[in-house]
C-alpha cells in the first residue's frame, strides 16, 4: 500500500478557476494562463477567506480593502503583453497577487503601496512564497519609481482622475500601461496607454469600478467589483 502526497490541496480549485473564469472569458495567452495556474492565491488572502480564494469575486483583505477577482487580474496582465526579460511597475500592491502573477512571467516587478500595513504584509507573504524578483516600496505611486525606470509596462490598480504624467514619463519606448480612469463611484474606463516614437496613444478598453487612486494617508486597495462582460 502507498499514498500519494498532495502538496497543494488548492490545485484543483485553481485549475477550475482558470478554466471557468479565465479561459472561458477569452483569455488565451499561454503565459498568463500558466501564471494564473501557478500562483497560490490562497496564500495572499486572510486565513478565514482561503476557502473562497479562487471564487469569481473580489475578497476582503483587511482594512476595508479587497483582492481583485481573478478575471480582472488576468485581463489586465494580458493587455500588458508581458514577456520574459521585461521590467514592470505596479502602482497599488494590495494583497500582492497581481505582482505575483506578473513575476511568473517577467524579469522584475517593482510595486508601490501607499498603505504601509498592506504593503508590508504583501512583501512578507511574497518573500515566503519565494518571489525574489518582486520589490515592494511603501509610498505615493503617483510619482512612480523613477530611479528604477523606465519600465517596459506599468499597471495601476486604483482609479485616477487622470493619467499621472510621471507614469507616462517612466514608460519605455514601445511600452504599455493599463490604468482605470474616472471618478470615485462614477463611470470609469480601463485605459491602455501606448508609447511609440515619442507619441502617446490612449485607448478605452473596458468599463470598470475601482477604488480611488490615493495620494495621502487614506487607505486604498486593489479594486472593487468589476462590471463583468
Amino acid at each position: 500500500m502507498f499514498f500519494i502526497l498532495q502538496t497543494d490541496p488548492y490545485q484543483s480549485k485553481r485549475e477550475q478557476m482558470v478554466k471557468t473564469q479565465i479561459v472561458a472569458r477569452g483569455i488565451s495567452n499561454r503565459e498568463v494562463i500558466e501564471a494564473m495556474l501557478k500562483v497560490e492565491r490562497h496564500k495572499l488572502v486572510p486565513e478565514n477567506m482561503r476557502a473562497n480564494a479562487y471564487s469569481d469575486s473580489p475578497l476582503p483583505i483587511g482594512g476595508g480593502q479587497t483582492i481583485s477577482q481573478p478575471y480582472i487580474v488576468a485581463y489586465m496582465t494580458d493587455i500588458l503583453r508581458p514577456k520574459p526579460g521585461m521590467t514592470v511597475l505596479e502602482v497599488g500592491t494590495g494583497s500582492g497577487y497581481q505582482a505575483a502573477v506578473l513575476a511568473e512571467i517577467v524579469k522584475e516587478v517593482y510595486t508601490i503601496e501607499i498603505v504601509a500595513q498592506l504593503g508590508l504584509r504583501a512583501e512578507k507573504a511574497l518573500k515566503a512564497m519565494g518571489y525574489d524578483n518582486i520589490h515592494v516600496k511603501i509610498g505615493d505611486g503617483y510619482q512612480g519609481w523613477p530611479e528604477k525606470g523606465p519600465f517596459d509596462a506599468i499597471i495601476v490598480t486604483a482609479a485616477a482622475q487622470k493619467i499621472p504624467p510621471p507614469l507616462i514619463a517612466q514608460l519605455n519606448e514601445g511600452g504599455r500601461m493599463i490604468i482605470p480612469v474616472g471618478p470615485s463611484g462614477g463611470a470609469q474606463q480601463l485605459m491602455l496607454v501606448e508609447k511609440s516614437k515619442g507619441k502617446t496613444k490612449i485607448t478605452k478598453m473596458l468599463p470598470v469600478r475601482f477604488v480611488p487612486f490615493t495620494r495621502d494617508s487614506l487607505q486604498h486597495g486593489e479594486s472593487s467589483t468589476l462590471n463583468m462582460h
